[in-house]
């Protein structure tokens, strides 16, 4: 995975390599790692390496410092989502709102690391075949799970101020996987 990093930053010296690059590697090397052909597990770190820049080339902007505050950067990425949740369910977008639970806090990391540190790595290959398989493309069927992250938590999440909130969604619970994605593909689009 160090090589895989390495040559992926000196191939785009404006990115370098970006903290939790890593954890949006590995579940791609271990798919490839673990291949029942031996003669595909002998190639892993070449073929991780395609799929992680080919992953990466949909994100690259969320990475990219200079776009930070450009209209593709990371923080349109969180205006997005906070969009789409206010779109699906404004109370609970009025709420959070309200109790200044800012997507920056919580959403920063999901989106970056695609939800890697969210949730179990079991999980995190059943969540990256949906968001992978759907034509809609990852970005915006990450949107979609992020913020049916927010929905599947949100009597919680109303009866939260502040610190309750943020340490609800920092450290994000145990939900039923199948219902998170059903309602994420069930979500309305801006």
């Amino acid at each position: 995975m160090r090589n895989i990093l390495l040559l992926f930053a000196k191939m785009n010296p404006a990115i370098g390599y970006v903290q939790g690059m890593n954890e949006v590697l590995a579940p791609l090397y271990y798919v490839f790692r673990t291949d029942s052909s031996e003669d595909n597990a002998l190639h892993a770190e070449a073929d991780s390496f395609g799929c992680f820049v080919q992953l990466l080339s949909g994100f690259v902007d969320n990475f990219c410092p200079q776009l930070d505050n450009s209209s593709v950067g990371i923080h349109a990425t969180l205006s997005r989502l906070s969009q789409l949740l206010k779109a699906n369910d404004k109370e609970l977008w009025d709420h959070l709102e309200n109790s200044k639970v800012n997507t920056q806090f919580y959403a920063f990391r999901w989106v970056t690391l695609l939800l890697t540190q969210e949730f179990e790595f079991h999980l995190i290959m059943t969540i990256w075949d949906f968001l992978l398989s759907n034509p809609l493309g990852v970005q915006e069927m990450l949107l979609r799970v992020c913020c049916s992250m927010l929905l599947c938590v949100r009597n919680e999440l109303l009866q939260g101020d502040f610190a309750a909130n943020l340490k609800l969604l920092q450290h994000y619970p145990q939900v039923d996987l199948r219902h998170l994605l059903d309602v994420a593909y069930n979500i309305n689009s801006l």
